[in-house]
């Protein structure tokens, strides 16, 4: 009986042996993001992403980019205390190479301004659906959730059009595209006629509103909201993301006065994020 079970063993044992030298390569030799799924197919496997590693979240910012964006850093006589602000502090995450992200948060006399930068490269696991196309379903995801604004295309003819039939006297309120008043009296032209610049006026909320950007990675938009949260001060968050390859990138640039006397300045809060996002960017294609 003990011969006739080791016969039984060796039989096994070498079918296994041959299994494996027919089955293809080892699990050992494949690469941390290789796709999974029935590789004795003979569909063509998706290629992976553009990008295996992530920059540092927390060095993704030099200082002269955080004394901007972060006026409060300059305003510490404490050395210690100033590197440490820049140093920001890195967000939990168990791969680094899948996600990295970083905060920064400093108060000046003026504002509390608070800055996040999160790097997230996503990888497909489907042999059907390449890292770069997971990363733009991902992405897309984003941008909807966003909710931005249709076009206005067609809402600024129609504004035009109106206009031009009914044009606001200067130092009348005139409709802009933000729904506040154009003064329009700079000239000191009292006589009713109407005022020259009040189109080009009327431009530049539209220009500001969240929006998809075109000039940025592969796609991009920008979020630009403005909030009141417990206290009366306006509290305005500009958020950037957008996608290189299969890495997505995200900026989301806060800011809350410290007194109620104005709210944050939108164009000077989204030229900032949008440098800051140019400059990413480049590094990711560098």
């Amino acid at each position: 009986m003990q011969r006739k079970a080791y016969v039984s063993g060796a039989a096994v044992l070498l079918a296994a042996v041959l299994a494996g030298c027919t089955g293809g390569g080892s699990v050992g030799g494949s690469a941390p993001d290789s796709k999974g799924g029935d590789t004795g197919t003979t569909a063509p496997v998706a290629q992976p992403g553009k990008y295996r590693t992530l920059p540092e979240a927390c060095g993704a910012a030099d200082h002269d980019t955080l004394d901007t964006l972060l006026p409060g850093i300059q305003e510490s006589n404490d050395e210690a205390q100033q590197e440490k602000e820049y140093a920001g502090e890195a967000t939990l995450t168990y791969d680094t190479d899948r996600r990295d992200g970083c905060d920064w948060k400093v108060a000046s006399s003026a504002a509390t301004d608070h800055l996040f930068v999160d790097f997230e490269r996503v990888v497909s696991y489907d042999n059907t659906v390449s890292d770069e196309s997971k990363a733009e379903q991902l992405y897309a995801a984003r941008q909807t959730s966003a909710d931005l604004p249709q076009p206005s295309a067609s809402a600024s003819a129609s504004a035009s059009a109106s206009g031009a039939a009914t044009p606001s006297p200067s130092g009348s309120a005139s409709g802009t595209a933000d729904g506040s008043a154009d003064a329009g009296g700079d000239n000191g032209d009292a006589s009713g006629a109407p005022s020259a610049p009040a189109a080009s006026a009327s431009q530049t909320p539209a220009d500001l509103r969240s929006r998809v950007l075109d000039d940025l990675g592969d796609e991009a938009f920008l979020d630009d909201k403005l909030s009141t949260g417990s206290s009366t001060a306006q509290q305005r968050t500009v958020t950037v993301v957008f996608r290189t390859s299969n890495v997505i990138v995200t900026i989301e640039y806060s800011e809350q006065p410290t007194a109620s006397a104005s709210a944050p300045d939108s164009k000077e809060m989204q030229d900032r994020a949008r440098k800051l996002a140019q400059k990413l960017d480049s590094r990711l294609n560098g």
